[in-house]
């Protein structure tokens, strides 16, 4: 007969949470930041003695870049748990955004890889611009442009009138010019996304949140994936279906869908600022705004769903405040 009082065994302690490992820094990002740099400071020189056409301002943008991707190699990368997903490949995630976007933003939490949005991003505009110049004609843009701005408050000297218009020409028409444009458009993208997302981090911050830059940067990026291949695949077919005559040479530079919002019911030239105010309630803004509070939710540390909103609300409020200022001040460039 066995004994009925059985020996008492102490559960065993509750398994420790794997600790968090150490963060890097960003370090793979100093040799293209030196090179670049690099490369903008000769190309700079270039254009300083006028072997290269144009070469000034693409040499200071190139050396701008690299200094920036030079400072982000000392940001610290995400601490990260040794427990997380393996990291999505560009292409899944490039995929994988439109259908799952949780699932992109949560794996950018422990592995903010950026360059396939960037790459997708930088492409589709640089594509659009080249085919918006080619269809609507570099001098119809010119003309238009140099038209608008001798009646604006930002009106060159007489004398400088006809160096803007031939240097604004040349810019379109001459094939080394028109390269130097589309890899200006790269920096430009970068440098914007990267402004925005320091205020993002700013306001996850101030609404209490935890996140890492290389989160916020990467979250920003590819919450405008989807945005970017809508409006630009979408304006490349109406760019050839409409009529050159009918495209206006400052307003459609960004993009051609406008059927999309309520800018629709307002002249820009009449009303400028009801114009900024209705574009940017639509379809694509509103989803938009859905992606970029999606990603700091999810690929942050710490993001509550009310802060994530918060900062993309207060964002949206904002560009549309400064879009409105400048639709006051240069309302004829959208007649």
């Amino acid at each position: 007969m066995s004994d009925p009082i059985q020996e008492f065994h102490a559960p065993p302690p509750p398994s420790a949470p794997a600790p968090e490992q150490k963060a890097g820094r960003a370090a793979h990002l100093m040799p293209y930041g030196i090179g670049l740099f690099v490369i903008g400071l000769i190309v700079l020189i270039l254009g300083i003695a006028k072997v290269v056409t144009g070469g000034v301002g693409t040499g200071a943008a190139f050396a701008f870049w690299g200094l920036l991707l030079f400072l982000g190699s000392f940001i610290p990368l995400p601490k990260t748990k040794g427990d997380e997903e393996p990291a999505m490949s560009g292409i899944a995630k490039l995929g994988s955004i439109f259908f799952e976007p949780t699932r992109v933003f949560r794996n950018l939490r422990a592995h903010p890889r950026w360059l396939a949005a960037f790459l997708t991003i930088a492409i589709l505009n640089a594509i659009y611009a080249a085919a918006f110049v080619q269809r609507v004609t570099p001098t119809r843009i010119t003309d238009f442009t140099m038209d608008k701005l001798e009646s604006s408050p930002i009106k060159p000297p007489p004398d400088r009138m006809a160096e803007a218009r031939d240097n604004l020409l040349q810019s379109m028409t001459q094939p080394i010019q028109r390269v130097q444009t589309a890899a200006k458009s790269f920096v430009g993208v970068f440098v914007f996304t990267a402004l925005v997302a320091a205020l993002c981090l700013l306001g996850v911050l101030a609404f209490g949140g935890r996140m890492n830059f290389w989160q916020t940067f990467a979250a920003v990026f590819y919450a405008y994936v989807p945005i970017a291949v809508v409006s630009k695949a979408t304006s490349m077919l109406i760019l050839y279906l409409k009529s050159p005559d009918d495209i206006h040479p400052v307003l459609d530079q960004e993009t051609l869908l406008h059927y999309d919002n309520l800018g629709v019911l307002f002249s820009p030239a009449d009303h400028p600022v009801l114009y900024v105010l209705g574009s940017v309630i639509g379809v694509l803004s509103f989803y938009g705004l859905w992606l970029r509070a999606k990603g700091l939710q999810h690929a942050g540390y710490k993001v509550s769903s009310g802060a994530a909103w918060g900062v993309a609300i207060t964002l949206w409020v904002l560009a549309l405040l400064l879009g409105m200022v400048f639709a006051t001040l240069f309302s004829g460039f959208m007649s």
